[in-house]
């Protein structure tokens, strides 16, 4: 048997991947992963954003970003229209179709978060979310 060995980086990866499969399970029925389902949360409480503002927000690299929002834009869950007088400068807001899919998701996301707390323990996950959120200077 092979013994763990201290690697940061590989343990939270694993990590997420493991978690981002029980909400990418539960939010398949309305046709989201967990980053557009995240990435629409976002805009639906921020309005606008320009997509260097979301990159930011998202703490994603925008090639990573400009996949993500291709097929919501393509399904009509997102609007991108050019953003003041540069013309490279976009900005993505939801569409009435995108916030609607998004209502729709909530009781998944719901279905997922009692699943992860179920399994972990709600006040494991509490502090995790602590933890975490605290790790990215967003709490």
């Amino acid at each position: 048997m092979e013994e763990p060995f201290d690697d940061d980086c590989f343990a939270i990866r694993q990590a997420a991947r493991y978690v981002s499969q029980i909400y990418d399970r539960h939010l398949a029925s309305v046709g989201l992963t967990i980053t557009q389902f995240s990435l629409l949360g976002r805009l639906q409480r921020t309005g606008p954003m320009t997509m260097k503002q979301l990159a930011e927000v998202m703490r994603m690299q925008r090639t990573t970003l400009v996949r993500t929002i291709q097929p919501l834009r393509r399904n009509g869950l997102l609007l991108s229209e050019v953003h003041g007088a540069d013309a490279r400068a976009l900005s993505v807001k939801l569409t009435t179709e995108g916030d609607a899919r998004l209502e729709a998701g909530w009781k998944h996301w719901h279905a997922a978060q009692a699943e992860f707390e179920h399994r972990f323990g709600g006040q494991r996950a509490q502090a995790l979310r602590g933890e975490l959120f605290a790790m990215t200077n967003r709490m």
